[in-house]
């Protein structure tokens, strides 16, 4: 009954999303493929449904797939000769005349588009190949559904959408919220190495430039606090946090730990955990005790300043973030359910190509042959 009333109330979401949205948003739509592929998010569902329970990590890894997906590649526009211009969210990344009749040049727009599945070509790096997408182990993952979708409807189903399904079918399966997801998204066919480093947002940022590179993408500080939630599943390598527990200043040693970070908590890491501050290799987890189980834990863990990231540690250093925090935080983990799921859905949305844009490839990790 609880997932019921997440779902109509995400409904209300979507609804808005495509309505408010414009251009390439207001063409996503649930149910997309129901008369070009009618079994597609079934397929993607059985799929999720017989393999994550016997891999639960997953769920968490398709998640932030997702996640770094939708962040790269949405630009500002690049003015050629004028005095305005069109901003590029709008102008879609092609070359469009201004209000005084000059000519405005934008890079080509990128966000849910799949681009980060696809492998490096021509010696040119790719998304996938970016420290922060190293440790993505996905991919084979998505190739497997989309094979079996490629059989059933072949060149009908974009891998953007195959990811944008599994990533919400594996967090209902270990038993987090379900979500809406339009479908309509068509695949992208660039994926650029920097691009990732540059957008990404970065476990060391502090929060007002979280909270602008989540405004880039035209999400807001709730966007930015409950999609944060998702850590509540997450795992992390020491390196992406050791200055936090040995050189936080430059100085070095386990008394240059972040004094933002609970002392007893850095103690145990070191002892336990990220025993060198040279270890590349060991996991641990972000939601200690229950990070294969969508909950709470997670914010009770950053209201006690046991985040692993500085990028954690910054969500309550904003009154309005820990406000946002604390009116969740001791309450039914159904109202955390909801605002996750509200904040899926806008992200799903960033700056997708629908319609002729794009491609809907053959092989998830490769551009198709024109």
């Amino acid at each position: 009954m609880v997932r019921m009333v997440v779902a109509a109330l995400v409904g209300v979401v979507v609804a808005a999303v495509l309505v408010a949205g414009g251009g390439a948003r207001a063409q996503l739509m649930e149910g997309f493929y129901e008369h070009s592929c009618p079994q597609a998010e079934k397929i993607v569902k059985d799929y999720v449904k017989k393999h994550i329970p016997h891999a639960p990590s997953v769920a968490a890894t398709l998640l932030r797939t997702h996640f770094h997906d939708c962040f790269v590649r949405v630009r500002a526009s690049v003015v050629l000769s004028s005095s305005s211009c069109v901003p590029a969210r709008r102008a879609r990344g092609r070359v469009v005349a201004d209000a005084d009749g000059g000519q405005c040049a934008s890079v080509y727009l990128q966000g849910c588009d799949a681009s980060v599945l696809l492998n490096a070509t021509g010696g040119n790096e790719a998304e996938r190949d970016a420290a922060p997408n190293l440790t993505l182990r996905s991919f084979g993952f998505i190739d497997r559904i989309k094979a079996l979708v490629e059989k059933e409807c072949p060149g009908v189903v974009s891998c953007a959408d195959i990811l944008a399904l599994s990533a919400r079918d594996s967090v209902g399966v270990i038993g987090g919220p379900f979500w809406s997801v339009p479908t309509g998204r068509r695949d992208g066919t660039v994926s650029m190495k920097q691009e990732a480093l540059d957008q990404i947002p970065a476990p060391t940022m502090n929060f007002t430039d979280l909270l602008q590179s989540f405004r880039n993408k035209s999400l807001d500080l709730p966007d930015l606090v409950w999609l944060s939630g998702a850590h509540t599943i997450g795992i992390a390598h020491c390196n992406s946090f050791t200055e936090r527990l040995y050189n936080f200043t430059g100085r070095g040693g386990p008394e240059d730990a972040d004094p933002s970070l609970d002392p007893a908590y850095a103690a145990n890491l070191r002892r336990t955990k990220c025993k060198t501050p040279t270890d590349n290799t060991t996991i641990v987890e972000m939601d200690p005790g229950s990070f294969l189980t969508f909950d709470l834990g997670y914010y009770r863990g950053v209201l006690k300043r046991r985040g692993l990231f500085q990028s954690d540690a910054a969500l309550i250093t904003d009154a309005t973030a820990k406000a946002d925090i604390l009116s969740v935080v001791n309450g039914p983990p159904e109202v955390f359910f909801q605002v996750f799921a509200r904040s899926m859905v806008r992200m799903g949305a960033i700056e997708v190509k629908t319609g002729s844009e794009g491609e809907i490839r053959k092989h998830c990790a490769l551009v198709n042959k024109h």
